[in-house]
């Protein structure tokens, strides 16, 4: 059952009629690299097809290893960075209770900052917990969770000795080569792959993103037949029946018109890592080449009260996605009181929901007055299943939105010269002339 809607309705007054059917062709071409697997950055395609490749053996074996971490463990510390974070912090934001105390057991995050308060504050947080480890990374060496990696390693062996601490830390990395994989074969931590052919911004229904869900208490089989599902409504050539593509198309269209910046605006608190999760997606795959759509996430009600006077009046580059929740797992309403001195008596027995839904409606009309091109997302609920089909349509979709722009989405040539720099900076060996061209650059920016 479909679980989650597009609708560019509301988007009459930006594109013009027939605009739509014209980006038939595109979408078409498109498609068909994507599925034929002819297309820049091919090598990079396994999660297309993922969902329907990922049987019940590859979910018994996550579940059992996750069942064993949660007899064992109060707190879950997951390493990793980027696509290694950011989906599973969106789901189990998306499914779980609001507030970390009410998770059994706790998924907390790290290496994804460099940043030693933070980790000496976990590290004080859960020395009277028992804790196990998920420390991903492909290679082993991207350096904000190796260092992290290093710092826990250090305190887990010191607490439990090497080997039960072996037996509570788990690598997730490459199938056959690197430093993680060669240091879990050392000291015998469970390992888990990441396939070769899926990038780490598309890696959240591997055992990346699936194991420390399902640590979570998340039900991954959901999540998976969630995404099964979508592949049928993403698929086709045409906008009217490819709802991925019908979403990529109406992007493409209001960007060749000055529209350079998408809001991604929620209504729920628990979609924000959703957004976060969204925005590396879509800025890593098609920032590039001197274009590209630029992501930025909203959380209203409350940007309302800060950033809401710019989208209403501010320069008329952006256009938005409001991403909507249907039903949510409680509803509260407001009480009534003889005394009425806040003059809300009016709101009495209505629902948060319903006050909210006005809300929204309220925004939407305000904003498309406002100028700016607005088109709507809608999630039945807040369930693995619902889940599975958004992460699946935003991934296909992105990917399609990269071919129409014409930039290879899978790749990330950007990304690596920050990393140069620092590694220059650091002293790392072969970087010694990067060194000497940045050393008297640094002499105003210092921290």
């Amino acid at each position: 059952m479909q679980n989650i809607w597009y609708n560019d309705k509301f988007m009459s007054g930006f594109i013009n009629p027939g605009e739509l059917d014209c980006c038939n062709p595109s979408v078409a071409q498109a498609e068909k690299a994507l599925m034929s697997k002819s297309g820049p950055g091919n090598d990079f395609l396994g999660w297309l097809d993922l969902p329907q490749k990922t049987g019940k053996d590859v979910i018994s074996a996550i579940n059992g290893k996750a069942q064993e971490i949660r007899s064992k463990a109060d707190v879950l510390i997951c390493i990793g960075i980027g696509g290694s974070y950011l989906g599973t912090k969106a789901a189990i934001e998306f499914t779980s209770p609001s507030f970390e105390d009410l998770r059994k057991p706790r998924v907390l995050f790290a290496g994804n900052t460099i940043n030693s308060d933070y980790l000496a504050d976990m590290l004080e947080m859960v020395k009277d917990r028992e804790v196990a480890v998920n420390v991903i990374s492909k290679s082993g060496t991207t350096t904000e969770p190796a260092i992290a990696f290093r710092v826990i390693r250090q305190w887990m062996e010191k607490r439990y000795g090497k080997k039960e601490a072996a037996s509570r830390i788990v690598a997730t990395t490459d199938p056959a080569k690197g430093a993680l994989r060669k240091l879990a074969k050392e000291e015998g931590y469970a390992a888990f792959e990441i396939p070769d052919d899926v990038g780490g911004r598309f890696s959240v229904m591997t055992p990346v993103g699936l194991f420390p869900i399902a640590v979570a208490g998340i039900d991954i089989a959901k999540l998976i037949e969630g995404a099964v599902t979508a592949c049928d409504f993403c698929k086709g050539e045409s906008v009217e029946t490819n709802m991925a593509g019908r979403y990529a198309a109406v992007r493409n269209i209001l960007f060749r018109k000055g529209y350079t910046t998408e809001v991604m605006a929620t209504f729920q608190p628990q979609l924000h890592f959703v957004n976060e999760w969204w925005k590396q997606l879509s800025g890593e795959s098609e920032g590039k080449n001197g274009t590209g759509i630029m992501p930025a996430g909203l959380d209203y009600t409350t940007d309302l009260h800060s950033l809401g006077q710019y989208m209403q009046d501010g320069l008329r580059n952006v256009f938005e996605t409001f991403m909507i929740l249907k039903k949510t797992s409680h509803t509260m309403a407001v009480p009534k009181f003889d005394d009425d001195s806040d003059d809300l008596n009016y709101l009495a027995g209505r629902s948060f929901e319903d006050i909210n839904e006005k809300a929204f409606q309220g925004t939407m009309l305000a904003h498309l007055d406002g100028g700016v091109p607005s088109a709507t997302l809608m999630l039945a609920d807040r369930s693995a299943e619902t889940l599975g089909q958004l992460l699946y349509f935003f991934e296909k979709a992105v990917a399609l939105s990269g071919y129409l722009l014409r930039v290879n989405p899978f790749d990330q040539p950007g990304v690596e010269a920050y990393k140069k720099n620092m590694f220059a900076l650091l002293g790392k060996a072969g970087f010694e002339k990067q060194a000497e061209v940045l050393s008297s650059r640094t002499k105003d920016i210092s921290i």
